[in-house]
Protein backbone atom coordinates (compact mmCIF):
# COMPACT_ATOMS: atom_id res chain seq x y z
CA UNK A 1 0.00 0.00 0.00
CA UNK A 2 1.34 3.27 -0.93
CA UNK A 3 1.02 6.08 1.37
CA UNK A 4 1.57 10.24 0.26
CA UNK A 5 3.59 12.06 2.41
CA UNK A 6 2.17 15.71 3.71
CA UNK A 7 4.32 18.33 4.25
CA UNK A 8 1.36 20.17 5.85
CA UNK A 9 -0.61 19.76 8.89
CA UNK A 10 -3.12 16.67 9.60
CA UNK A 11 -6.85 17.35 7.84
CA UNK A 12 -10.05 17.82 9.97
CA UNK A 13 -11.90 15.69 7.27
CA UNK A 14 -10.35 14.95 3.60
CA UNK A 15 -12.76 16.19 0.91
CA UNK A 16 -12.42 14.20 -1.95
CA UNK A 17 -14.20 14.95 -6.02
CA UNK A 18 -14.09 12.09 -8.59
CA UNK A 19 -13.37 13.13 -11.99
CA UNK A 20 -15.08 10.56 -13.86
CA UNK A 21 -13.83 9.93 -17.56
CA UNK A 22 -16.80 8.28 -19.54
CA UNK A 23 -16.65 9.44 -23.28
CA UNK A 24 -13.41 8.82 -25.15
CA UNK A 25 -13.44 10.39 -28.50
CA UNK A 26 -10.32 11.10 -31.08
CA UNK A 27 -9.08 14.06 -29.77
CA UNK A 28 -11.02 14.31 -26.91
CA UNK A 29 -12.13 13.00 -23.30
CA UNK A 30 -15.19 13.99 -21.81
CA UNK A 31 -16.30 13.15 -17.97
CA UNK A 32 -18.09 14.42 -14.87
CA UNK A 33 -17.27 15.70 -11.93
CA UNK A 34 -18.67 14.35 -8.51
CA UNK A 35 -18.49 15.12 -5.30
CA UNK A 36 -20.04 13.25 -2.03
CA UNK A 37 -21.82 11.09 -4.73
CA UNK A 38 -23.65 14.12 -6.59
CA UNK A 39 -22.68 15.55 -10.26
CA UNK A 40 -20.73 18.58 -9.55
CA UNK A 41 -20.19 19.76 -13.52
CA UNK A 42 -19.01 17.72 -16.62
CA UNK A 43 -15.63 17.94 -17.78
CA UNK A 44 -13.66 18.24 -20.90
CA UNK A 45 -10.02 17.14 -21.08
CA UNK A 46 -7.64 16.67 -24.28
CA UNK A 47 -7.25 12.78 -25.18
CA UNK A 48 -6.57 10.35 -23.01
CA UNK A 49 -3.52 8.61 -23.56
CA UNK A 50 -3.16 6.61 -20.31
CA UNK A 51 -0.36 8.15 -19.36
CA UNK A 52 -0.27 6.17 -15.49
CA UNK A 53 0.98 3.18 -17.63
CA UNK A 54 2.82 4.90 -20.25
CA UNK A 55 4.22 8.33 -19.61
CA UNK A 56 6.12 8.83 -22.85
CA UNK A 57 2.75 8.82 -25.23
CA UNK A 58 2.48 12.45 -23.77
CA UNK A 59 1.82 15.02 -26.49
CA UNK A 60 2.76 17.93 -25.27
CA UNK A 61 -0.65 20.26 -24.85
CA UNK A 62 -2.85 17.58 -26.46
CA UNK A 63 -2.31 15.04 -23.48
CA UNK A 64 -5.38 14.45 -20.56
CA UNK A 65 -3.32 14.17 -17.07
CA UNK A 66 -2.44 10.63 -15.52
CA UNK A 67 -5.26 8.82 -13.82
CA UNK A 68 -4.22 9.06 -9.92
CA UNK A 69 -5.33 11.03 -6.39
CA UNK A 70 -4.22 14.14 -6.44
CA UNK A 71 -4.48 17.41 -3.53
CA UNK A 72 -6.98 20.52 -4.98
CA UNK A 73 -5.86 24.20 -3.67
CA UNK A 74 -6.36 27.30 -5.27
CA UNK A 75 -3.71 29.77 -5.87
CA UNK A 76 -3.25 32.81 -8.14
CA UNK A 77 -2.39 31.83 -12.13
CA UNK A 78 0.23 34.40 -13.35
CA UNK A 79 -1.51 33.32 -16.44
CA UNK A 80 -5.36 33.83 -16.39
CA UNK A 81 -4.57 36.57 -13.54
CA UNK A 82 -6.95 34.96 -11.16
CA UNK A 83 -7.10 33.10 -8.40
CA UNK A 84 -8.38 29.42 -9.63
CA UNK A 85 -8.17 25.85 -8.78
CA UNK A 86 -4.99 23.94 -9.12
CA UNK A 87 -4.41 19.87 -9.02
CA UNK A 88 -1.01 20.07 -7.79
CA UNK A 89 1.85 17.36 -8.67
CA UNK A 90 0.74 15.53 -11.58
CA UNK A 91 3.51 13.52 -13.50
CA UNK A 92 4.91 14.53 -16.40
CA UNK A 93 2.59 18.21 -16.13
CA UNK A 94 3.34 21.56 -14.52
CA UNK A 95 0.49 24.69 -13.34
CA UNK A 96 -2.22 22.46 -14.23
CA UNK A 97 -5.78 24.23 -13.29
CA UNK A 98 -9.57 23.12 -13.25
CA UNK A 99 -10.77 26.05 -15.25
CA UNK A 100 -13.53 26.99 -18.04
CA UNK A 101 -13.73 26.41 -21.66
CA UNK A 102 -15.49 24.47 -24.13
CA UNK A 103 -13.81 21.83 -26.18
CA UNK A 104 -10.14 20.19 -26.19
CA UNK A 105 -8.80 23.44 -27.98
CA UNK A 106 -9.59 25.88 -24.70
CA UNK A 107 -7.11 23.44 -22.44
CA UNK A 108 -3.32 22.32 -22.69
CA UNK A 109 -4.37 19.06 -20.69
CA UNK A 110 -6.01 21.23 -17.75
CA UNK A 111 -9.68 19.76 -16.92
CA UNK A 112 -12.24 22.03 -18.35
CA UNK A 113 -15.37 22.33 -16.23
CA UNK A 114 -19.06 23.34 -17.14
CA UNK A 115 -22.43 22.81 -16.44
CA UNK A 116 -23.57 21.51 -19.46
CA UNK A 117 -22.25 18.95 -21.81
CA UNK A 118 -21.76 19.16 -25.49
CA UNK A 119 -21.02 16.56 -27.97
CA UNK A 120 -17.36 17.76 -27.90
CA UNK A 121 -16.72 19.47 -24.47
CA UNK A 122 -18.86 22.20 -21.94
CA UNK A 123 -20.42 25.04 -21.85
CA UNK A 124 -21.88 27.25 -18.92
CA UNK A 125 -18.90 27.61 -17.29
CA UNK A 126 -18.11 30.45 -14.71
CA UNK A 127 -20.54 30.00 -12.17
CA UNK A 128 -19.55 26.33 -11.64
CA UNK A 129 -15.86 27.55 -11.87
CA UNK A 130 -16.46 30.31 -9.01
CA UNK A 131 -18.29 28.06 -6.71
CA UNK A 132 -15.48 25.20 -6.78
CA UNK A 133 -12.95 28.00 -5.86
CA UNK A 134 -15.45 28.97 -2.94
CA UNK A 135 -16.00 25.26 -2.44
CA UNK A 136 -12.19 24.63 -2.15
CA UNK A 137 -10.98 27.85 -0.37
CA UNK A 138 -13.85 27.37 2.52
CA UNK A 139 -12.81 23.71 2.61
CA UNK A 140 -9.46 24.77 3.42
CA UNK A 141 -10.54 27.66 5.72
CA UNK A 142 -11.87 25.39 7.76
CA UNK A 143 -8.98 22.94 7.87
CA UNK A 144 -10.18 20.35 5.75
CA UNK A 145 -7.87 18.92 3.00
CA UNK A 146 -9.22 18.82 -0.75
CA UNK A 147 -8.54 15.93 -2.96
CA UNK A 148 -9.54 14.68 -6.51
CA UNK A 149 -9.34 10.97 -7.78
CA UNK A 150 -8.73 11.28 -11.49
CA UNK A 151 -10.53 7.63 -13.14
Amino acid sequence: EQRRVRNEAPAVRDIKFRLQRDVCAPGVTLGRLIVEGKLYGYTCEDRDRKLEENPGAKIDKRTAIPRGLYRLTTSYSNRFKKVMPMIKDVPCFEGVRIHGGNDQYDTEGCPLLGTTRTAVGVMHCSEVNAALILFIQQAEDQGDAVWIEVR
